[in-house]
């Protein structure tokens, strides 16, 4: 009788130092193959398991553990048909052909009902009457293996935890150097000749919606809005490359026409015809009040003459940049400026936000907004106001820029 309780008190001393060294190994952030190392001398050499498999799940499934079984068998091993069917410790003695190769025990490892490792068992050593003594220790087993894959997975989330704010930060300076590229309040001509006013939304941290204005002479100015076909880190960098490109080429010699050619070619050399981008560009003379125009595939651009009180949507040009390695046509056009008028430029995010009814607001909408003798700000920031872009709204689902300018006409 004390030879058995002599025996139970030196398990439960084993127990008890196995569980306060992998413990402190824990506390020690040892690395996750020193924490498997411990697991399988404990398996193996102390508990005289013969064969020992641990499969967790991270972002796929995958095999932390595998001492004795063959190399292939985690290959071989369907997840959803050999082992998410165990919620529980299950011994496979009446189901010996259960596995690619023999098994005893499985142990699976849940959170919260679902699993997230299993620890496989076999070649069980038997001692007096066919009794495994790893059939006493299974609970305990269970314990470790809790303990160790919990502990595997929260290396795993702080890992994902410092990608993710390494990313987040990465992404918080890349909005801030886009945003760099676009044109101030300041920046943006407030003259006799002419007063301008713009908005940008980014769905994203960065996006692929860009406008600019650029002084072509004393006398001239450049304008356009442009979008990235697709959204996100992609579309930022090719709409960033276009922008160096733009301001590279729009200078006070070249045409509208050739300039969008080139424009084009270089599109296509950098996006490699797998994203395009739609564009309206325009240029503006001060002395003869002319606009000239270029609509590559974008959103007409609203036109709204105050005294005729007459809206023209811009719509002739072209085809998208980085569509065609040829552009098929392109159809500069002309307008002069008489009587006061004001313009109104915008990516297709503004026209398909939702309203609580879950319709489109639509150009139909914005034309009823700039059907009046105000301001284009004003316009603008109704517009805002009315379709709740700087409330969270939920029903945003891309970049939303617009560019606006109010034309005096002929000065009396």
């Amino acid at each position: 009788m004390a030879i058995a309780s002599d025996s139970r008190l030196k398990r439960t001393k084993f127990k008890l130092n196995a569980l306060l060294d992998i413990t402190i190994a824990i506390n020690e952030n040892v690395s996750t193959e020193e924490l498997i190392r411990k697991f399988e001398k404990l398996l193996v050499d102390d508990l005289n398991i013969g064969k020992v498999m641990m499969i967790k799940l991270g972002k796929q499934w995958n095999c932390l553990l595998n001492s004795g079984f063959s190399n292939e068998l985690f290959n071989k091993l369907s997840i959803k048909n050999d082992l998410l069917t165990f919620n529980e410790i299950s011994y496979i003695t009446s189901e010996p052909d259960r596995f690619p190769e023999p098994v005893d025990i499985v142990i699976p490892v849940t959170d919260k009902d679902n699993p997230i490792s299993y620890v496989l068992i076999g070649d069980i050593e038997e001692e007096g009457h066919m009794v495994s003594p790893v059939i006493k220790h299974v609970r305990y087993i269970q314990t470790l293996s809790n303990i160790i894959t919990v502990a595997i997975e929260n290396k795993r989330l702080f890992k994902e935890t410092i990608k993710q704010e390494a990313l987040k930060r990465e992404m918080e300076l890349a909005s801030r150097m886009q945003a760099m590229l676009i044109p101030t309040k300041e920046r943006l001509p407030s003259n006799e000749n002419i007063h301008m006013f713009a908005f940008y939304h980014p769905h994203f941290e960065v996006g692929g919606d860009y406008y600019d204005v650029l002084d072509l002479n004393e006398n001239e100015i450049g304008f356009c809005i442009a979008d990235v076909s697709g959204k996100g880190i992609s579309a930022a960098i090719l709409m960033s490359n276009f922008q160096a490109n733009l301001q590279a080429l729009f200078t006070e010699e070249i045409s509208l026409e050739k300039l969008v050619t080139k424009l084009n070619k270089r599109v296509l050399d950098s996006a490699n015809g797998e994203k395009f981008i739609t564009l309206f560009i325009a240029r503006y003379n001060y002395n003869t009040r002319e606009l000239k125009y270029i609509n590559a595939g974008h959103n007409p651009p609203l036109l709204y003459h105050m005294k005729s009180k007459v809206l023209v949507p811009l719509k002739n040009g072209t085809v998208g940049m980085g569509m065609l390695d040829d552009l098929p046509f392109v159809n500069e056009q002309s307008l002069i400026l008489d009587e006061p008028s004001k313009l109104f430029c915008y990516t297709d995010g503004l026209v398909e936000v939702l309203d609580e009814s879950g319709v489109e607001f639509g150009t139909g909408k914005l034309e009823v907004e700039l059907n009046n003798n105000e301001k284009i700000e004003k316009n603008i920031n109704t517009i805002i106001a009315k379709q709740k872009i700087l409330e969270d709204n939920a029903s945003i689902f891309d970049d939303i820029s617009i560019i606006g300018a109010d034309f005096p006409g002929i000065k009396k």
